[in-house]
């Protein structure tokens, strides 16, 4: 499940047309730190998953692969 979640974080941050470091900075962790949430190595919290949310502009439904959109 951490590698399908990091998969989409990945996905919509590029959809985005952002950098790991600029979602970073916009959620408040360091690059690397934000670079294992993509890679599946770390979960994040919940708090950061609706902040994470918000910034990609999704539900967290979809992230979660709840929803197609």
């Amino acid at each position: 499940m951490k590698k399908y979640v990091g998969d989409k974080f990945r996905e919509c941050r590029l959809a985005c047309e952002m950098t790991q470091k600029d979602v970073a900075k916009r959620l408040g962790v360091s690059q690397p730190v934000y670079n294992r949430y993509e890679k599946g190595i770390c979960e994040c919290t919940y708090l950061q998953l609706a902040r994470l949310c918000d910034i990609f502009d999704v539900s967290a439904d979809y992230i979660l692969g709840r929803r197609d959109y």
